[in-house]
């Protein structure tokens, strides 16, 4: 029997072709216009009404015809997300928290990724928009992102996720690195540190620029001189260089740094950002800074969201807090 149903369904419209709301409301012994208000979730139509009208739509397997949706309201229901990269959790995870408020708000999610190839992300995000995105969340790669003006001004809600746009004026969600980097070297501190190394990536990122921002702070408001040289340290560098703990920027960075130190990881203490599997297994154990990076991806998705049903406030940028994870027997 239910392959005889499954065989039926889509199969009755007069045209032959896909059911339409015309067969539905002949199916369920309505109007027309209360299919659409069932359809498109508007009011005016009773409970039983409404389970009757379900009941035809599942029994022919009607589908609403989007292209006549975008024509009635100019939104096309899809948004697009573009990641620097997929090998990075963190980033999976942003979308996994996007993923979860396109999923409960009834829109569809188209995906790219760029290779931290800023060229690559400008097509990316101009061919997204010219298939009519309602709106993006975009991990930016190192570079101007002013291609998007015009986009923005023509509508296109865009928000931008674990790094600030540059060149443009965007909502943006963004772990609170600084105040993170300010935790991580004030614990140091109060572990009795006072000779802390840095260790950055890129220079010149809006990361280490957070970093060397909060890092300043801690070590100014316990009235410590830092060297310079402190914060130009590399994992090459570390070892034996004249520090007696160390905060790292990034993961990788982390790793690094453990390497390099080998044995004198008992002298030299490691924080680092972002947590990392048997960060408690080192010895000794590593204390971490850590952020939701799904939190972030769920709070831009409801900003985006907000942004596409008409929201004109100001750009914003939001901090979601970087929380200090103190393993056991650091320092």
């Amino acid at each position: 029997m239910s392959n005889q149903v499954h065989a039926m369904r889509g199969s009755i419209s007069a045209g032959g072709g896909r059911p339409t709301m015309k067969d539905v409301a002949s199916r369920a012994g309505v109007a027309l216009k209360t299919v659409s208000r069932v359809v498109n979730g508007e009011p005016g139509v009773t409970p039983e009404t409404a389970r009757r009208v379900q009941g035809a739509i599942e029994d022919l397997g009607f589908r609403r015809n989007e292209s006549a949706r975008l024509l009635r309201t100019g939104r096309t229901a899809t948004l697009g997300f573009i990641a620097d990269t997929w090998t990075d959790p963190d980033q999976a995870a942003v979308y996994r928290g996007l993923e979860s408020i396109a999923r409960e708000q009834g829109y569809l999610l188209f995906t790219g990724s760029t290779d931290r190839d800023p060229d690559r992300e400008e097509r990316l995000a101009l061919a997204m928009c010219a298939r009519r995105v309602d709106g993006l969340v975009i991990i930016p790669t190192p570079g101007s992102h002013d291609y998007l003006v015009s986009e923005i001004e023509a509508g296109v809600a865009t928000v931008f996720a674990l790094r600030p746009p540059e060149l443009v004026q965007a909502d943006a969600v963004l772990p609170d690195e600084r105040g993170g980097a300010r935790a991580g070297t004030a614990h140091l501190i109060a572990r009795g540190h006072r000779e802390i190394g840095l260790l950055l990536a890129e220079p010149g990122s809006y990361r280490s620029r957070q970093f060397r921002a909060g890092y300043a702070e801690a070590m100014t408001a316990a009235g410590i001189a830092a060297d310079p040289g402190w914060a130009a340290l590399e994992p090459g560098t570390l070892s034996g260089a004249p520090v007696t703990a160390v905060l790292c920027a990034d993961q990788g960075l982390t790793t690094a740094a453990l390497r390099a130190l080998g044995d004198e990881h008992n002298r030299v203490a490691v924080v680092g950002f972002g947590d990392f599997e048997f960060a408690d297994l080192v010895s000794p154990p590593v204390s971490v800074l850590k952020y939701d990076p799904v939190l972030i991806g769920r709070t831009a998705g409801e900003l985006l969201i907000r942004r596409v049903a008409g929201e004109e406030t100001p750009p914003r940028r939001i901090e979601v807090p970087v929380r200090l994870v103190e393993h056991p027997l650091t320092g």
